[in-house]
């Protein structure tokens, strides 16, 4: 039996999913994100830590509000990074309160 990759249903629905034809109009958006060239693990992680390069790009992203409304965490259970939030099953994960109070120092 051949050894297959399982790649979760969710991926294969995303806008950032490179299962699209190439060239596919519907994904022409993803071209301009900051995020293009940052490892999809980073992307899709549910860690903070991974996170930090992709919210970092985000901070500087011209299609930051596009990302957000095409991939609609909120509404699909989104696991990984859009619109520079981090989302866990669909809810943004916020920051910790002692990360934050690190940050103020």
């Amino acid at each position: 039996m051949p050894n297959r990759t399982t790649v979760p249903a969710l991926a294969l629905n995303s806008p950032f999913s490179q299962a699209s034809e190439p060239g596919s109009e519907a994904l022409d958006w993803r071209r301009n994100a900051a995020c293009v060239d940052l490892p999809q693990q980073y992307v899709f992680t549910r860690v903070p830590a991974e996170a930090a390069p992709v919210l970092r790009a985000c901070n500087q992203c011209p299609i930051r509000r596009e990302c957000e409304a095409i991939v609609d965490p909120s509404h699909t259970w989104f696991d990984g990074v859009s619109g520079g939030r981090l989302w866990r099953n669909g809810r943004e994960v916020k920051a910790r309160k002692a990360a934050a109070a690190r940050g103020r120092r």
